[in-house]
């Protein structure tokens, strides 16, 4: 059904009133999920008539979008998309940050550590004497990503871990804030052969002395660029250092759209937002700043790829990994991060007189019993 923007709003206020653990009637159910649909498919449609703005607009297999020379697209998002799968490899639990965006706000004191000399390997703990063994037996992905959480609170262990994986002709790429780099450091990690560092320029609100050691990752790693979650934040950050960011070298920036979980939200309370196949939870203005930072791309013929690394792109990577594991036709794990909708989320878009849903009508007279709506 089309519920109205009225009626979703009263029905969500009721919802998000109900007691933690109280389940809704099948009916409310498909009252709750038709409301969710109505806000995501005005959301696509606005988002089509943005992209149809933006000129040079490039596809990857139908998986992704970005705007710029393909031969800098980042080779760490072509193993994720289209090859045999992309590896978590951790092993740092700390930060030296705490941004508003991340998805361990607020518990980064309670993340477990991986253990000493030991490294998270698709479920697994190894030694680096150990990965001789593993690449005998398993299966060598097209590539892995050094995550979880700063690995350059602990850089001088990652040496040896990379250069195993270079032997093997796996790709890597590694994530950082970039506030720890120096030229010591990253001339090591590209020594032990890393080809690509991707710096969360967000995570600094853009400082002039991250902005600076991209330039100075340059030096050194093959392939330097920057992925962050796009928020309002960023965005006035992004453009008041526009010509130093584009100036640092950087030959991608993969424009992350915010999902949140049940840590953040409460530091993106008030935003409209939506839900993408009733998977990640969004601000609706994340991908609208990629877009903007696309279409300003696209127009003045940046060197940099901006790449769209949008909800819908997180989607069709899980259905290609499933797809190489062997999974069935329609396998995915793709899901929301919450236990249950998260009603009151959605009561700012509902109530936004903004926002307008493409096609309403009323609530049929079958979900109705004795005048009341089940």
């Amino acid at each position: 059904m089309k519920i109205s923007k009225k009626d979703a709003y009263n029905w969500y206020l009721f919802f998000s009133e109900l007691p933690e653990g109280e389940e809704l009637l099948p009916m409310q159910q498909e009252l709750a999920l038709s409301v969710l649909s109505q806000i995501e498919t005005a959301v696509e449609t606005e988002n089509e008539a943005r992209l149809r703005a933006i000129p040079g607009v490039h596809s990857l297999d139908g998986r992704t979008l970005f705007v710029g020379d393909s031969a800098r697209f980042p080779k760490g998002c072509r193993s994720c998309l289209t090859g045999t799968g992309l590896s978590a490899v951790r092993r740092t639990n700390r930060c030296n940050l705490r941004c508003p965006f991340c998805y361990d706000f607020g518990v980064l004191d309670q993340i477990p550590a991986i253990g000493e000399e030991l490294w998270e390997i698709g479920g697994g703990k190894y030694r680096v004497e150990d990965m001789d063994l593993l690449f005998s037996i398993s299966r060598k992905p097209t590539g892995i990503a050094y995550v979880y959480l700063e690995p350059f609170m602990e850089i001088e262990k990652y040496g040896p871990m990379i250069r195993k994986f270079a032997d093997a002709g796996i790709y890597q790429h590694m994530y950082t804030n970039g506030t720890l780099c120096t030229k010591e450091n990253l001339r090591m990690l590209a020594d032990a052969g890393l080809p690509e560092l991707r710096f969360n320029l967000g995570a600094s609100n853009c400082a002039d002395s991250v902005i600076e050691n991209i330039r100075l990752a340059k030096q050194y790693i093959p392939a330097v660029g920057i992925e962050t979650p796009m928020t309002r934040t960023f965005r006035e950050a992004f453009l008041t250092k526009k010509r130093e960011i584009l100036a640092s070298g950087a030959d991608f920036m993969n424009c992350a759209e915010l999902h949140l979980n049940a840590n953040n939200l409460v530091n993106y309370e008030g935003e409209n937002m939506y839900m993408f196949r009733r998977g990640y939870l969004s601000p609706i203005i994340s991908r609208r700043i990629t877009f903007e930072l696309m279409e300003m791309a696209g127009n003045e013929k940046w060197d940099m790829v901006v790449h769209d690394c949008s909800n819908h792109t997180k989607f069709a990577r899980d259905l290609h990994q499933r797809a190489v594991e062997g999974g069935w036709f329609g396998a995915s794990s793709y899901g929301s991060e919450f236990d249950r909708i998260p009603y009151s989320a959605f009561l700012p878009v509902l109530a936004d007189p903004e926002f307008t849903f493409v096609e309403e009508e009323p609530i049929p007279e079958s979900f109705m019993m004795d005048g009341l709506i089940l």
